[in-house]
């Protein structure tokens, strides 16, 4: 049976939870290899699910819990990353910006720095 679009946001939100209360700040910031982890395992298949039911063979549409969550969990990610580098950021971007700049980029270092402006 194939995961629904709505399992597949809770899955990756519920991972960026997980993630956020195991998280313990780096003592010496940067912590470059779990920031791309986080951009990589969360960051990164957030966006690409946004795109896939946007660009797929189908369209998908998000009702307005998913879509909240999906956006939500996007910047918990972001939040992660720049956490990794000592930043604490109150990410508020659409998935949609960020997918673009996807696009645009090909890489999800690229995005997150442009995102959130880490690092420096």
């Amino acid at each position: 049976m194939t995961e629904s679009v709505g399992d597949r946001i809770r899955d990756l939100s519920d991972r960026a939870d997980r993630a956020r209360a195991a998280f313990d700040p780096p003592a010496n910031p940067p912590d470059e290899e779990r920031a791309l982890t986080y951009l990589r395992e969360g960051f990164g298949p957030t966006v690409a699910l946004y795109l896939e039911c946007r660009t797929g063979g189908r369209a998908v549409r998000f009702d307005s819990d998913e879509f909240a969550r999906l956006q939500r969990t996007m910047n918990e990610w972001l939040e992660l990353y720049a956490a990794c580098y000592g930043v604490e950021i109150e990410a508020d971007v659409t998935v949609r910006t960020a997918a673009e700049a996807l696009i645009d980029t090909h890489n999800v270092v690229d995005v997150a720095h442009v995102l959130t402006g880490v690092p420096d």
